[in-house]
């Protein structure tokens, strides 16, 4: 029963997805503060913020925006409308610009000490002011368009998230100012960061091209030279994917109409109040409102270029993937896969390369595999996985991919990949009509001494070589009977769009069944807390947004039930209110590698069930997508996922409590704690696990 005092319908018992996402990189930004963090580790983390808010008004503010734009004032489960979601993210996106402007300049004169040194032109010596100009004349001079801003000729379109100057120059005997453009050319070999004599000292272009002006406007006199930057809606296509949440409100011939294609405007720090005026009024923003002064670098993104930079010292300790010990090298995958019936990977302390890469090279390349179906969200354009699908149909193998061409900032890649398979005899699909295929799934017929039978890879993250190694995922490899038959089945109905009866006996797909498949479980653990006590649920996901989990959620808590929740990110739920939801906690990891992976964990009375999945518990991955839900049974394998969850419960370094408010607390360790991450420890259980096989490997065979 609910507690009579607790409508689960009020809005107050529900956090805001947007401003939960935006705590999420205050906690990013603490790794960019954290002086455990080495130097240029702390830098690649103000550039990952800055990339994150570009993105986050390119989407979301973008959606918002267009929600406000079709006259729309309908409420989240927080009680907002889209105009205060609005005003409260650029807020909170204020408070963490200058948060992020605080720990660059504190990184920026760390770094000096070491020898990297993000100059200044007033600071440069008139022997390196000679060296950039004679540079800037013979390699970013002839890419530059200076464009006239008057009556005559109309405001340019400005590109999103590029850098522009805005010139005001007027001739020597007039009193006359004109304004002109200049769009600073980063992108396709061009650096944002130019370096000054031998060493690691660096300055932005943009402050090169401010002091040779005369170049591009001979004999005309500089009055003042100003920067800014616009970011543009990324809804306005009729595709949009990241906000499509946020668009689903609005009917199709109002998303045509280009509401707000921009919506944001960074001017640097004291641009003249009549440009900043002028430049809003071109660009159709609210001035107060949308328009973001900022002191200092524009762009802080491209400080990815800098992070990069060759000092071992000042980044993590190197990261080496191992191999997964029981995937011996010397022996057909396959053989090792039917003898052990199932596989756990965990990546990346396990090699994507020597895995699930492997899996797909030696099922190109194994005479007796017969056919491949894959499903691709994002991958690598030259990467091993396509090149492994080409070799598979050049060696006569049925070979079937299901490409999802909206997969966000992914799409132009797609389409190209698409074409390079069609072209080598691929079949390449494209989905069911009106959802996204977002599910991470590999099966492979092979023709074994007993027949046909199937293996298949399940993953909760991206077929893409390159995030394998920065993301954190799990994975599963089986020639399990009812997972294959299931994954076959999905194959048939992403291929056709046929919604006939399926029946699926261990994988649970969306948006059939795998929202069902968490609420009846919630409910069934409630019902045996009830009736013997020991109730608990353990999630590990990127978000938890969708109303009706968060809703089960609170009732299973209410009941009794214990629910440990690992939330990367967005967070609806409240944890810790007494009565509601002291049952539950909330935890987020951050660290060198982004976590990404989804587990999802039943007592169910001691007959415990496992489960990895594609999904978060969100409406549109639940509602919206073609995702599954796979069960992982063998007890050796749940102990490793177990242990994956133990860890992040034993994390004193990057792990982060939600409090009842939406605010977090960083872990400390108290003495005689490890002050380690999840990460360290995975990775040490990792070298652990082949440490142990190496040893079995060398003992003496019993007589």
């Amino acid at each position: 029963m609910e507690h009579p005092e607790f409508d689960l319908g009020e809005s107050r018992w529900y956090l805001n997805r947007e401003l939960t996402w935006l705590e999420f990189n205050r906690r990013v930004l603490h790794e960019a503060t954290d002086e455990r963090t080495p130097l240029l580790e702390r830098l690649k983390f103000i550039a990952i913020v800055s990339s994150n808010l570009d993105e986050f008004a390119m989407k979301r503010i973008g959606g918002l925006k267009q929600q406000i734009g079709a006259g729309l004032h309908e409420l989240t489960p927080d009680g907002r409308t889209p105009r205060q979601q609005v005003i409260e993210c650029n807020a909170s996106v204020r408070e963490i610009e200058a948060a992020k402007r605080e720990a660059f300049r504190e990184v920026r004169e760390l770094l000096e000490g070491k020898g990297i040194v993000i100059e200044s032109y007033d600071t440069l010596s008139p022997k390196e002011k000679k060296l950039l100009r004679e540079y800037y004349y013979s390699n970013i001079y002839p890419l530059l368009t200076p464009q006239s801003i008057d009556p005559a000729h109309p405001f340019p379109f400005i590109s999103n998230l590029s850098l522009n100057l805005l010139v005001t120059l007027r001739y020597p005997k007039s009193r006359e100012h004109t304004l002109a453009r200049v769009k600073v050319p980063i992108g396709l070999g061009t650096s944002r960061f130019i370096r000054v004599g031998k060493g690691d000292h660096f300055i932005p272009i943009e402050q090169v091209m401010m002091n040779n002006l005369d170049m591009l406007f001979p004999g005309m006199l500089i009055v003042s030279c100003e920067i800014f930057r616009v970011t543009r809606n990324a809804n306005t296509e009729k595709d949009e994917e990241e906000a499509d949440d946020l668009m689903s409100m609005i009917e199709s011939e109002l998303k045509e109409r280009k509401f707000a294609p921009i919506v944001r405007l960074e001017v640097g720090e004291g641009m003249e109040p009549l440009h900043r005026g002028r430049l809003a009024a071109e660009l159709e923003l609210d001035e107060e409102n949308d328009v973001l002064e900022v002191s200092g670098m524009l762009a802080l993104r491209d400080l990815f270029e800098i992070s990069k930079l060759d000092y071992p010292r000042l980044h993590d300790p190197p990261h080496h993937p191992i191999d997964h010990p029981q995937l011996i090298a010397e022996r057909n995958i396959f053989h090792t896969i039917r003898d052990l019936d199932s596989v756990l990977l965990q990546h990346p302390y396990v090699s994507f390369s020597t895995s699930v890469e492997r899996f797909l090279r030696e099922a190109a390349n194994d005479p007796k595999v017969r056919a491949i179906k894959m499903t691709l969200y994002r991958t690598s354009i030259q990467g091993r996985i396509i090149d492994a699908l080409v070799q598979a149909a050049q060696n006569g193998k049925q070979v079937a991919v299901v490409v999802e061409l909206k997969a966000r900032f992914d799409e132009a890649t797609n389409i190209h990949l698409a074409e390079v398979m069609e072209e080598a005899g691929i079949h390449v699909t494209y989905g069911v009509v009106g959802l996204k295929t977002h599910c991470k799934v590999i099966l492979v017929v092979r023709q074994d001494f007993q027949g046909l039978r199937r293996y298949v890879h399940i993953g909760t993250g991206n077929y893409h070589t390159d995030t394998a190694r920065m993301y954190s995922d799990v994975g599963l490899i089986t020639c399990d009977d009812a997972i294959a038959q299931d994954v076959t089945e999905l194959f048939n109905y992403l291929t056709t769009g046929f919604t006939a009866k399926r029946n699926y006996r261990a994988v649970m797909p969306a948006p059939k069944l795998l929202k069902k498949a968490l609420l009846t479980r919630i409910e069934r653990e409630v019902e045996m807390h009830r009736q013997n006590g020991g109730g608990l649920i353990r999630f590990k996901m990127n978000a938890l947004e969708d109303g009706d989990i968060v809703r089960a959620l609170y009732r299973a808590s209410m009941a009794g039930v214990k629910i440990d929740l690992y939330v990367r990110d967005t967070c609806r739920l409240r944890p810790g209110i007494p009565g509601l939801s002291d049952n539950i906690r909330v935890a987020s990891i951050v660290g060198r590698f982004l976590e990404h992976a989804r587990i999802y964990y039943f007592r169910n009375d001691g007959a415990e069930e496992y489960f990895i999945s594609s999904a978060d518990a969100m409406k549109r991955n639940l509602e919206a997508r073609v995702e599954v839900l796979c069960p992982v049974a063998a007890p050796e394998l749940t102990a490793e996922l177990r242990a994956v969850l133990d860890c992040h419960d034993a994390d004193r370094r990057s792990a982060w409590d939600m409090q009842a408010d939406g605010s977090y607390l960083q872990r400390q360790p108290v003495e005689g704690e490890s002050g380690e991450g999840t990460q360290q420890m995975l990775i040490a259980q990792a070298q652990q696990r082949l440490k142990e096989a190496l040893k079995q490997k060398k003992k003496p065979m019993q007589k």
